[in-house]
């Protein structure tokens, strides 16, 4: 299908996704709220600009770029592959005046795990490109926003995740109005392609509550890679 039609039902998909297990994860405590609407001000921001920008700029070049930088910043992931938890993580001077740090309930442990958040300026930082990236390419950038809680901020991987699926759908409805505007949107398109992620959507979010963070790593990072490749692919023309 034409790439623009394709970037519509991808924004409108990306909706869904975060509609269906958002609700599930912010029952079950997993979801920081205070930690998403704050970093959702630079996420919604570069969604905008990105929207804006994408008729501009040569798509090409962005799909290599976002897959370098995905490769890249999958490397801290990796390396800490095996730990459960965040250790040794000292709060930011922000984060207890915006009330930041918070717990989750862990299922498989049956014990409420408490968290603090580092390097808050980093992780606003990186939003704004994660929401830019979105706007550009129209993509949720799950990913990068996950891989950005957890290794700048240094949230627990159950809470990076989480958080992220929340985020994601705010920031694909900041610009969706603009694509559907355009007419980049195609309902005929855009509907089965939500209904096919939403089902998936509601059985993920049964299926990480039970997992521990360590293995919710060791399926991540397949994720990652498989992403950047498809987009260094896409950028190269091989796809």
């Amino acid at each position: 299908m034409p790439f623009d039609a394709a970037i519509g039902a991808s924004i409108v998909s990306v909706i869904a996704t975060s509609s269906g297990a958002a609700a599930a994860y912010v029952r079950d405590r997993m979801t920081n709220l205070r930690v998403g609407m704050f970093l959702e001000i630079a996420t919604t921001l570069g969604a905008i600009c990105g929207a804006l920008l994408s008729t501009v700029l040569n798509a090409t070049a962005l799909f290599i770029v976002f897959g370098v930088v995905l490769l890249i910043s999958a490397v801290p992931l990796v390396l800490r592959l095996g730990e459960e938890l965040p250790a040794n993580v000292v709060n930011h001077r922000w984060a207890a005046k915006l009330r930041l740090p918070g717990t989750y309930p862990d299922r498989r442990t049956r014990q409420d795990v408490a968290y603090n958040v580092a390097h808050i300026r980093w992780g606003f930082g990186l939003m704004y490109v994660a929401g830019l990236i979105s706007g550009l390419l129209g993509i949720g950038s799950g990913t990068f926003k996950v891989l950005a809680m957890d290794t700048a901020m240094r949230l627990p991987m159950k809470v990076s995740t989480t958080t992220s699926n929340f985020m994601i759908g705010v920031t694909a409805a900041a610009s969706a109005g603009i694509f559907f505007q355009r007419g980049d949107i195609d309902p005929a398109i855009a509907a089965p392609v939500a209904l096919g992620v939403l089902s998936g959507a509601m059985l993920g979010a049964k299926t990480l509550t039970r997992m521990s963070n360590v293995w919710l790593k060791r399926v991540f990072v397949p994720v990652i890679v498989l992403v950047a490749l498809n987009m260094l692919a896409r950028g190269l023309g091989w796809l």
